[in-house]
Protein backbone atom coordinates (compact mmCIF):
# COMPACT_ATOMS: atom_id res chain seq x y z
CA UNK A 1 0.00 0.00 0.00
CA UNK A 2 1.15 3.42 -0.98
CA UNK A 3 1.66 6.44 1.38
CA UNK A 4 0.17 9.75 0.48
CA UNK A 5 2.43 12.28 0.18
CA UNK A 6 0.62 14.02 3.57
CA UNK A 7 1.59 11.00 5.53
CA UNK A 8 4.57 10.69 4.94
CA UNK A 9 5.41 14.46 5.28
CA UNK A 10 3.78 14.29 8.64
CA UNK A 11 5.91 11.10 9.72
CA UNK A 12 8.74 12.28 8.75
CA UNK A 13 7.57 15.64 10.56
CA UNK A 14 7.13 13.87 13.50
CA UNK A 15 10.24 12.21 13.64
CA UNK A 16 11.75 15.22 13.30
CA UNK A 17 10.00 16.33 16.67
CA UNK A 18 11.17 13.53 18.17
CA UNK A 19 14.83 13.37 16.86
CA UNK A 20 15.09 16.98 18.92
CA UNK A 21 15.04 15.86 22.32
CA UNK A 22 18.44 16.95 24.14
CA UNK A 23 19.87 15.99 27.56
CA UNK A 24 22.65 17.70 29.51
CA UNK A 25 25.99 16.36 29.39
CA UNK A 26 25.41 14.28 32.68
CA UNK A 27 22.53 11.94 31.53
CA UNK A 28 25.04 9.55 29.69
CA UNK A 29 25.89 5.79 30.31
CA UNK A 30 27.49 5.29 33.22
CA UNK A 31 25.59 7.72 35.25
CA UNK A 32 24.95 7.14 38.90
CA UNK A 33 21.22 8.68 40.28
CA UNK A 34 20.94 9.91 43.41
CA UNK A 35 19.03 7.45 45.98
CA UNK A 36 16.56 8.39 48.49
CA UNK A 37 14.72 11.55 47.12
CA UNK A 38 12.48 12.64 44.04
CA UNK A 39 15.22 12.44 41.05
CA UNK A 40 14.61 15.25 38.41
CA UNK A 41 15.74 14.49 34.92
CA UNK A 42 15.15 17.04 32.42
CA UNK A 43 16.09 18.23 28.60
CA UNK A 44 14.84 20.32 25.41
CA UNK A 45 12.71 18.83 22.81
CA UNK A 46 10.21 20.30 20.22
CA UNK A 47 7.81 23.00 22.26
CA UNK A 48 4.70 20.59 22.85
CA UNK A 49 6.18 17.54 22.43
CA UNK A 50 5.87 14.92 24.90
CA UNK A 51 8.64 13.39 26.74
CA UNK A 52 8.22 10.02 28.72
CA UNK A 53 11.24 9.06 31.45
CA UNK A 54 11.34 5.57 32.09
CA UNK A 55 13.61 3.68 34.60
CA UNK A 56 13.46 0.73 37.78
CA UNK A 57 9.61 -0.19 36.83
CA UNK A 58 8.55 3.72 36.77
CA UNK A 59 7.50 5.42 33.94
CA UNK A 60 7.16 9.68 34.12
CA UNK A 61 5.90 11.59 31.05
CA UNK A 62 5.96 15.69 30.33
CA UNK A 63 5.41 17.88 28.00
CA UNK A 64 7.92 20.62 26.37
CA UNK A 65 6.80 23.97 27.17
CA UNK A 66 6.71 26.79 24.81
CA UNK A 67 10.59 27.05 24.97
CA UNK A 68 11.12 23.78 24.63
CA UNK A 69 12.61 22.85 28.44
CA UNK A 70 10.74 19.90 29.89
CA UNK A 71 11.54 17.82 33.30
CA UNK A 72 10.23 15.02 35.37
CA UNK A 73 11.13 13.71 38.78
CA UNK A 74 11.12 9.70 39.02
CA UNK A 75 9.84 8.66 42.63
CA UNK A 76 12.55 8.15 45.08
CA UNK A 77 14.78 5.37 44.43
CA UNK A 78 16.88 2.80 46.85
CA UNK A 79 20.75 1.92 46.53
CA UNK A 80 21.42 -0.63 43.46
CA UNK A 81 24.43 -2.21 41.81
CA UNK A 82 22.48 -3.45 39.22
CA UNK A 83 23.10 -1.75 35.88
CA UNK A 84 19.80 -0.49 34.58
CA UNK A 85 18.52 1.58 31.52
CA UNK A 86 17.17 4.69 31.66
CA UNK A 87 15.30 5.62 28.84
CA UNK A 88 14.51 9.42 27.45
CA UNK A 89 12.56 9.51 24.79
CA UNK A 90 13.96 7.55 22.19
CA UNK A 91 17.16 7.40 24.04
CA UNK A 92 18.79 4.51 25.69
CA UNK A 93 21.05 5.36 28.45
CA UNK A 94 22.97 1.74 29.70
CA UNK A 95 24.89 0.89 32.99
CA UNK A 96 22.92 3.48 35.17
CA UNK A 97 23.64 2.92 38.98
CA UNK A 98 21.60 4.45 42.26
CA UNK A 99 23.55 5.45 45.35
CA UNK A 100 25.22 8.73 46.20
CA UNK A 101 26.10 11.80 43.81
CA UNK A 102 28.87 14.56 45.82
CA UNK A 103 30.21 17.53 43.39
CA UNK A 104 33.20 18.83 43.85
CA UNK A 105 34.61 22.73 42.85
CA UNK A 106 37.20 25.05 43.97
CA UNK A 107 40.04 26.08 42.56
CA UNK A 108 43.74 23.95 41.66
CA UNK A 109 43.56 21.83 44.65
CA UNK A 110 40.34 20.48 43.56
CA UNK A 111 41.21 20.30 39.83
CA UNK A 112 44.80 18.99 39.74
CA UNK A 113 44.57 15.79 38.29
CA UNK A 114 45.52 11.81 40.29
CA UNK A 115 48.36 11.72 37.87
CA UNK A 116 49.99 15.10 39.00
CA UNK A 117 50.39 13.38 42.75
CA UNK A 118 50.99 9.80 42.39
CA UNK A 119 54.83 10.37 42.99
CA UNK A 120 54.53 11.82 46.21
CA UNK A 121 51.32 10.14 47.37
CA UNK A 122 51.71 6.24 47.61
CA UNK A 123 48.16 5.60 48.97
CA UNK A 124 46.33 7.67 46.38
CA UNK A 125 49.18 6.06 43.91
CA UNK A 126 48.13 2.08 44.41
CA UNK A 127 44.34 3.63 44.77
CA UNK A 128 44.53 5.03 41.09
CA UNK A 129 45.67 1.61 39.56
CA UNK A 130 42.49 0.03 40.91
CA UNK A 131 39.34 -0.32 39.33
CA UNK A 132 36.08 0.31 41.09
CA UNK A 133 33.09 -0.99 39.19
CA UNK A 134 30.32 0.65 41.51
CA UNK A 135 32.48 4.12 41.46
CA UNK A 136 31.71 6.50 38.70
CA UNK A 137 33.44 9.53 37.45
CA UNK A 138 32.30 12.97 35.55
CA UNK A 139 35.37 15.20 34.12
CA UNK A 140 34.82 18.92 33.90
CA UNK A 141 35.38 18.96 30.17
CA UNK A 142 32.10 20.19 28.45
CA UNK A 143 32.35 16.91 26.14
CA UNK A 144 33.01 14.82 28.80
CA UNK A 145 30.87 12.01 30.04
CA UNK A 146 30.40 9.70 32.96
CA UNK A 147 33.40 7.04 33.07
CA UNK A 148 33.88 3.52 35.40
CA UNK A 149 36.49 4.40 37.89
CA UNK A 150 39.28 2.30 36.05
CA UNK A 151 43.62 2.90 36.00
CA UNK A 152 43.02 4.65 33.05
CA UNK A 153 40.17 7.26 33.96
CA UNK A 154 41.59 7.31 37.71
CA UNK A 155 44.53 9.56 36.63
CA UNK A 156 42.80 11.77 34.45
CA UNK A 157 40.30 12.54 37.30
CA UNK A 158 40.46 15.46 40.29
CA UNK A 159 42.98 13.72 42.73
CA UNK A 160 41.05 15.05 45.62
CA UNK A 161 37.51 14.33 44.81
CA UNK A 162 38.65 10.80 44.01
CA UNK A 163 40.51 10.63 47.27
CA UNK A 164 37.68 11.24 48.57
CA UNK A 165 35.04 9.14 46.57
CA UNK A 166 36.95 5.79 46.58
CA UNK A 167 37.03 5.72 50.66
CA UNK A 168 33.45 6.93 50.98
CA UNK A 169 32.19 3.89 48.02
CA UNK A 170 33.73 1.41 50.19
CA UNK A 171 32.88 2.49 53.70
CA UNK A 172 29.06 3.18 52.38
CA UNK A 173 29.03 -0.24 50.16
CA UNK A 174 26.41 1.82 47.51
CA UNK A 175 27.33 3.46 44.08
CA UNK A 176 28.88 6.75 44.24
CA UNK A 177 29.26 9.18 41.71
CA UNK A 178 31.97 12.18 41.56
CA UNK A 179 31.09 15.18 39.65
CA UNK A 180 33.74 17.97 38.88
CA UNK A 181 33.81 21.55 38.42
CA UNK A 182 37.14 23.73 39.36
CA UNK A 183 39.82 25.46 37.79
CA UNK A 184 43.41 26.35 39.26
CA UNK A 185 43.64 30.06 40.29
CA UNK A 186 40.32 31.16 40.61
CA UNK A 187 38.55 33.43 43.41
CA UNK A 188 35.11 32.60 45.03
CA UNK A 189 33.67 35.29 42.96
CA UNK A 190 33.23 33.56 39.94
CA UNK A 191 31.75 30.19 41.24
CA UNK A 192 28.82 32.11 41.75
CA UNK A 193 26.17 33.12 39.60
CA UNK A 194 25.75 37.09 39.41
CA UNK A 195 22.14 36.90 40.44
CA UNK A 196 23.55 35.28 43.76
CA UNK A 197 25.48 38.16 44.41
CA UNK A 198 23.85 41.12 43.67
CA UNK A 199 20.79 39.55 45.51
CA UNK A 200 22.70 38.74 48.63
CA UNK A 201 22.17 41.04 51.46
CA UNK A 202 25.09 40.45 53.68
CA UNK A 203 27.38 40.72 50.43
CA UNK A 204 25.41 44.28 49.87
CA UNK A 205 26.10 45.39 53.33
CA UNK A 206 29.98 44.85 53.17
CA UNK A 207 29.99 46.94 50.12
CA UNK A 208 28.31 49.41 51.75
CA UNK A 209 30.47 49.33 54.67
CA UNK A 210 33.41 49.35 52.76
CA UNK A 211 32.91 51.35 50.04
CA UNK A 212 33.56 55.25 51.92
CA UNK A 213 36.62 53.70 53.21
CA UNK A 214 37.83 52.51 50.06
CA UNK A 215 40.47 54.67 47.70
CA UNK A 216 39.38 53.57 44.59
CA UNK A 217 40.70 56.84 42.24
CA UNK A 218 44.36 56.60 44.08
CA UNK A 219 44.55 52.86 43.72
CA UNK A 220 43.62 53.05 40.13
CA UNK A 221 45.89 55.38 39.36
CA UNK A 222 48.47 53.31 40.77
CA UNK A 223 47.75 50.45 38.56
CA UNK A 224 48.06 52.78 35.59
CA UNK A 225 51.36 53.69 36.06
CA UNK A 226 52.35 50.31 36.72
CA UNK A 227 50.96 48.75 34.09
CA UNK A 228 52.39 51.44 31.58
CA UNK A 229 56.00 49.87 33.16
CA UNK A 230 54.85 46.37 32.95
CA UNK A 231 53.58 46.96 29.40
CA UNK A 232 57.05 47.62 28.11
CA UNK A 233 59.15 45.04 30.51
CA UNK A 234 56.48 42.69 28.64
CA UNK A 235 57.40 43.93 25.21
CA UNK A 236 61.07 43.07 26.01
CA UNK A 237 60.20 40.12 27.10
CA UNK A 238 58.60 38.80 24.28
CA UNK A 239 61.80 39.72 22.35
CA UNK A 240 63.64 37.86 24.76
CA UNK A 241 61.69 35.04 24.64
CA UNK A 242 61.47 34.55 20.34
CA UNK A 243 65.56 35.07 20.58
CA UNK A 244 65.80 31.84 23.07
CA UNK A 245 63.00 30.09 21.23
CA UNK A 246 65.08 30.78 17.98
CA UNK A 247 67.94 29.63 19.53
CA UNK A 248 66.71 26.36 21.42
CA UNK A 249 66.49 27.49 24.78
CA UNK A 250 64.19 27.79 27.62
CA UNK A 251 62.50 31.31 27.57
CA UNK A 252 62.60 32.80 31.29
CA UNK A 253 59.29 33.42 32.70
CA UNK A 254 57.24 36.55 31.55
CA UNK A 255 57.25 39.55 34.16
CA UNK A 256 53.91 39.71 36.81
CA UNK A 257 51.71 42.34 35.62
CA UNK A 258 49.71 44.80 38.58
CA UNK A 259 47.11 43.76 40.32
CA UNK A 260 43.74 45.55 38.65
CA UNK A 261 41.44 47.19 40.68
CA UNK A 262 37.64 47.15 40.67
CA UNK A 263 35.51 49.60 42.04
CA UNK A 264 33.54 48.34 45.39
CA UNK A 265 31.34 45.08 45.34
CA UNK A 266 33.22 44.95 41.79
CA UNK A 267 35.32 42.21 40.70
CA UNK A 268 38.87 43.23 40.33
CA UNK A 269 39.36 41.42 36.55
CA UNK A 270 36.84 38.76 34.76
CA UNK A 271 33.12 38.34 35.54
CA UNK A 272 31.29 37.22 38.61
CA UNK A 273 29.70 34.13 37.74
CA UNK A 274 31.76 33.33 34.90
CA UNK A 275 32.60 29.67 36.27
CA UNK A 276 29.60 28.85 37.75
CA UNK A 277 27.86 29.64 34.16
CA UNK A 278 30.25 27.06 32.31
CA UNK A 279 31.19 24.38 35.04
CA UNK A 280 28.65 24.22 37.27
CA UNK A 281 25.07 25.64 35.85
CA UNK A 282 24.86 22.18 33.73
CA UNK A 283 25.17 20.05 37.05
CA UNK A 284 22.25 22.20 38.64
CA UNK A 285 18.99 20.34 39.59
CA UNK A 286 20.53 16.65 39.23
CA UNK A 287 19.98 14.62 42.40
CA UNK A 288 23.63 15.21 45.09
CA UNK A 289 24.33 14.50 48.18
CA UNK A 290 26.38 16.83 48.83
CA UNK A 291 29.20 19.08 47.87
CA UNK A 292 33.07 19.09 48.60
CA UNK A 293 34.79 22.35 48.45
CA UNK A 294 38.08 23.71 48.30
CA UNK A 295 39.19 27.03 47.59
CA UNK A 296 39.92 30.52 49.00
CA UNK A 297 43.71 30.80 48.39
CA UNK A 298 42.85 33.14 45.36
CA UNK A 299 39.93 34.90 48.13
CA UNK A 300 36.99 36.45 46.55
CA UNK A 301 38.31 38.61 43.15
CA UNK A 302 35.40 41.59 44.35
CA UNK A 303 36.30 44.55 46.30
CA UNK A 304 35.53 44.67 49.73
CA UNK A 305 33.96 41.48 49.83
CA UNK A 306 35.63 39.22 51.89
CA UNK A 307 35.78 35.12 51.62
CA UNK A 308 33.54 34.21 54.32
CA UNK A 309 30.56 36.28 53.38
CA UNK A 310 30.90 35.61 49.61
CA UNK A 311 30.80 31.90 50.77
CA UNK A 312 27.47 32.62 52.61
CA UNK A 313 26.26 33.85 49.29
CA UNK A 314 27.37 31.44 47.33
CA UNK A 315 26.34 27.96 49.32
CA UNK A 316 22.86 29.73 49.70
CA UNK A 317 23.01 30.56 46.35
CA UNK A 318 23.91 26.68 44.99
CA UNK A 319 21.27 25.45 47.32
CA UNK A 320 18.66 27.83 46.09
CA UNK A 321 19.34 26.61 42.33
CA UNK A 322 19.53 23.39 42.78
CA UNK A 323 16.40 23.18 44.92
CA UNK A 324 17.08 20.41 47.10
CA UNK A 325 17.01 22.03 50.05
CA UNK A 326 20.14 22.48 52.62
CA UNK A 327 22.38 19.57 51.08
CA UNK A 328 25.69 19.25 53.42
CA UNK A 329 28.53 21.59 52.30
CA UNK A 330 32.30 20.04 53.31
CA UNK A 331 34.95 22.59 52.83
CA UNK A 332 38.56 22.20 53.41
CA UNK A 333 39.96 24.29 55.71
CA UNK A 334 42.69 27.16 54.70
CA UNK A 335 45.85 27.50 54.90
CA UNK A 336 46.40 24.00 54.27
CA UNK A 337 48.86 22.49 57.04
CA UNK A 338 50.52 24.65 59.41
CA UNK A 339 50.03 22.13 62.73
CA UNK A 340 51.67 19.48 64.03
CA UNK A 341 49.75 16.42 64.49
CA UNK A 342 48.51 13.26 67.10
CA UNK A 343 49.68 10.59 65.52
CA UNK A 344 52.62 10.72 62.81
CA UNK A 345 52.56 6.85 61.84
CA UNK A 346 48.54 7.49 60.39
CA UNK A 347 49.13 8.39 56.65
CA UNK A 348 46.96 11.06 56.30
CA UNK A 349 49.47 12.81 58.81
CA UNK A 350 52.73 11.55 57.42
CA UNK A 351 53.32 14.60 56.02
CA UNK A 352 52.48 17.07 59.00
CA UNK A 353 54.60 19.84 60.26
CA UNK A 354 56.95 19.09 63.06
CA UNK A 355 56.50 19.81 66.24
CA UNK A 356 58.66 22.77 67.25
CA UNK A 357 58.81 24.58 70.86
CA UNK A 358 57.15 27.69 71.56
CA UNK A 359 58.49 30.53 69.72
CA UNK A 360 60.57 33.45 72.14
CA UNK A 361 58.06 36.05 70.20
CA UNK A 362 54.48 35.48 70.47
CA UNK A 363 52.86 35.64 67.09
CA UNK A 364 51.24 38.37 65.83
CA UNK A 365 47.30 38.26 64.89
CA UNK A 366 46.63 35.94 61.96
CA UNK A 367 45.59 37.14 58.38
CA UNK A 368 41.76 38.02 58.92
CA UNK A 369 40.82 36.50 55.59
CA UNK A 370 43.05 34.01 55.37
CA UNK A 371 43.64 31.89 57.96
CA UNK A 372 42.94 28.92 59.84
CA UNK A 373 40.50 31.67 62.30
CA UNK A 374 38.80 33.03 59.48
CA UNK A 375 37.95 29.93 57.32
CA UNK A 376 36.14 28.54 60.29
CA UNK A 377 33.68 31.41 60.57
CA UNK A 378 31.99 29.69 57.15
CA UNK A 379 31.04 26.75 59.31
CA UNK A 380 28.38 29.34 60.50
CA UNK A 381 26.34 28.75 57.84
CA UNK A 382 23.99 26.09 58.08
CA UNK A 383 25.06 22.27 57.71
CA UNK A 384 28.46 23.87 56.53
CA UNK A 385 30.97 21.59 57.72
CA UNK A 386 35.23 22.55 57.59
CA UNK A 387 37.55 19.66 56.82
CA UNK A 388 40.28 20.20 59.07
CA UNK A 389 43.83 20.38 57.63
CA UNK A 390 46.23 22.16 59.79
CA UNK A 391 47.63 18.38 60.17
CA UNK A 392 47.89 16.92 56.99
CA UNK A 393 50.80 18.58 56.05
CA UNK A 394 51.01 22.03 54.02
CA UNK A 395 52.31 23.72 50.79
CA UNK A 396 50.43 25.48 47.81
CA UNK A 397 49.33 22.17 46.45
CA UNK A 398 49.80 19.84 49.59
CA UNK A 399 51.01 16.39 47.71
CA UNK A 400 48.91 14.19 50.64
CA UNK A 401 45.78 14.27 48.47
CA UNK A 402 44.55 10.82 49.90
CA UNK A 403 45.21 12.26 53.72
CA UNK A 404 43.01 14.96 52.66
CA UNK A 405 40.32 13.00 50.96
CA UNK A 406 40.33 10.66 54.07
CA UNK A 407 39.67 13.13 56.22
CA UNK A 408 36.97 15.12 54.25
CA UNK A 409 35.23 10.97 54.20
CA UNK A 410 35.47 11.77 57.91
CA UNK A 411 33.65 14.77 58.08
CA UNK A 412 31.03 13.26 55.42
CA UNK A 413 30.41 10.15 57.33
CA UNK A 414 29.37 12.38 60.50
CA UNK A 415 27.26 15.21 58.99
CA UNK A 416 25.89 13.67 55.84
CA UNK A 417 25.75 9.78 57.17
CA UNK A 418 24.77 10.20 60.97
CA UNK A 419 27.63 7.92 61.36
CA UNK A 420 28.29 9.54 64.79
CA UNK A 421 32.05 10.04 64.87
CA UNK A 422 33.52 12.91 65.87
CA UNK A 423 34.69 14.92 63.11
CA UNK A 424 36.57 18.70 64.07
CA UNK A 425 38.62 18.74 67.07
CA UNK A 426 38.29 20.96 70.34
CA UNK A 427 36.61 24.00 69.77
CA UNK A 428 36.24 27.17 72.83
CA UNK A 429 32.66 26.82 74.01
CA UNK A 430 33.01 28.92 76.67
CA UNK A 431 35.54 30.68 79.48
CA UNK A 432 35.59 31.83 82.54
CA UNK A 433 38.43 33.97 84.96
CA UNK A 434 38.49 33.23 88.73
CA UNK A 435 41.25 33.62 91.04
CA UNK A 436 44.18 34.55 88.46
CA UNK A 437 43.01 31.58 85.86
CA UNK A 438 41.31 30.91 82.88
CA UNK A 439 38.90 27.78 82.63
CA UNK A 440 38.39 27.36 79.22
CA UNK A 441 35.53 24.77 77.89
CA UNK A 442 35.81 22.82 75.07
CA UNK A 443 32.94 21.72 72.36
CA UNK A 444 34.04 18.27 69.67
CA UNK A 445 36.24 17.11 72.99
CA UNK A 446 35.44 13.73 71.62
CA UNK A 447 36.84 10.38 73.48
CA UNK A 448 38.36 13.57 75.21
CA UNK A 449 40.81 16.10 75.68
CA UNK A 450 44.46 15.72 75.31
CA UNK A 451 48.06 17.00 74.14
CA UNK A 452 50.36 14.96 72.27
CA UNK A 453 54.07 15.94 71.35
CA UNK A 454 56.45 17.51 73.54
CA UNK A 455 56.33 17.19 77.46
CA UNK A 456 53.82 19.65 78.60
CA UNK A 457 50.25 21.32 76.70
CA UNK A 458 51.27 24.52 75.24
CA UNK A 459 50.38 27.22 72.31
CA UNK A 460 48.36 29.30 75.11
CA UNK A 461 49.16 33.12 75.65
CA UNK A 462 47.74 35.56 78.40
CA UNK A 463 47.36 38.90 79.07
CA UNK A 464 46.11 40.98 81.73
CA UNK A 465 43.88 44.75 81.08
CA UNK A 466 47.42 45.73 79.94
CA UNK A 467 46.77 43.43 76.59
CA UNK A 468 50.50 42.21 76.55
CA UNK A 469 50.81 38.66 75.99
CA UNK A 470 52.56 36.54 77.56
CA UNK A 471 53.23 32.49 76.87
CA UNK A 472 50.79 30.54 79.71
CA UNK A 473 51.07 27.80 81.77
CA UNK A 474 47.84 25.06 80.54
CA UNK A 475 46.19 21.88 82.10
CA UNK A 476 44.11 19.65 81.48
CA UNK A 477 41.47 19.00 83.72
CA UNK A 478 38.12 16.55 82.74
CA UNK A 479 36.48 18.66 79.91
CA UNK A 480 38.61 21.66 80.72
CA UNK A 481 41.97 23.72 80.14
CA UNK A 482 42.85 25.70 82.67
CA UNK A 483 45.61 28.33 81.91
CA UNK A 484 47.33 30.74 83.94
CA UNK A 485 50.43 32.52 84.25
CA UNK A 486 52.78 34.00 87.47
CA UNK A 487 53.89 37.03 85.56
CA UNK A 488 49.47 37.96 84.93
CA UNK A 489 47.82 38.02 88.15
CA UNK A 490 44.80 39.06 86.85
CA UNK A 491 44.25 37.92 83.27
CA UNK A 492 42.07 39.12 80.80
CA UNK A 493 42.18 36.63 78.02
CA UNK A 494 43.54 34.08 76.44
CA UNK A 495 44.62 32.98 72.98
CA UNK A 496 45.58 29.44 71.53
CA UNK A 497 47.32 28.92 68.52
CA UNK A 498 46.97 32.83 66.94
CA UNK A 499 48.69 32.29 64.43
CA UNK A 500 48.57 31.52 61.05
CA UNK A 501 51.45 28.55 61.32
CA UNK A 502 51.16 27.07 64.54
CA UNK A 503 53.10 23.72 65.02
CA UNK A 504 54.09 24.55 68.45
CA UNK A 505 50.10 24.42 69.68
CA UNK A 506 49.76 20.44 70.73
CA UNK A 507 46.08 20.72 71.92
CA UNK A 508 44.00 17.51 70.43
CA UNK A 509 41.06 15.22 71.20
CA UNK A 510 41.84 12.29 71.60
CA UNK A 511 39.99 11.06 67.98
CA UNK A 512 43.51 12.76 67.03
CA UNK A 513 42.13 15.88 66.08
CA UNK A 514 43.77 19.42 66.44
CA UNK A 515 41.73 22.33 68.02
CA UNK A 516 41.23 24.86 66.07
CA UNK A 517 42.79 28.60 67.17
CA UNK A 518 40.79 30.76 69.21
CA UNK A 519 40.79 33.94 71.23
CA UNK A 520 38.53 35.02 74.46
CA UNK A 521 39.10 38.61 73.75
CA UNK A 522 37.94 40.81 70.97
CA UNK A 523 40.99 43.14 71.03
Amino acid sequence: MKLSFACVSLLLFASALQAEVKLSKVFTPHMVLQRGMAVPVWGTAAPGEKVTVSFAGQSKTATADDKGAWSVKLEALQASTEPRTLIIGDKKIEDVLVGDVWVGSGQSNMDMTVSSYTKDDPVLDAASKQSYPHLRLLRKDPTATWEQATPETNVKFSALLFSFGFPLQKELNVPVGLMVGAVGGTPSGFWLSEDMYRSDAACAEAVKAFAPTYKYDELMAKYTVEKAKWDVELAAWKKQAEAAKKEGKEPTRPPRGPQPVGKAGEPNFGKVGQLFEQFIRPYVGYGIKGVLWDQGESRTNIAGVDQVTLMGALIGGWRKAWGQGDFPWLYVEKPSGGGCAYDYTQPMNRLAEKFAPLPKTIPNNPDKEYSHVAFEQIMKYKNTHMVISSDLGNGIHPPNKSGYGARAVQVALAVAYDRGNEYLGPQLASHSISGGKVTLKFKHSGKGLAFKNGDKLQGFSIAGADKKFVWADAVIEGDSVIVSSKDVPQPAAVRYAWSNAFQWANLFNQDGLPAQPFRTDAW
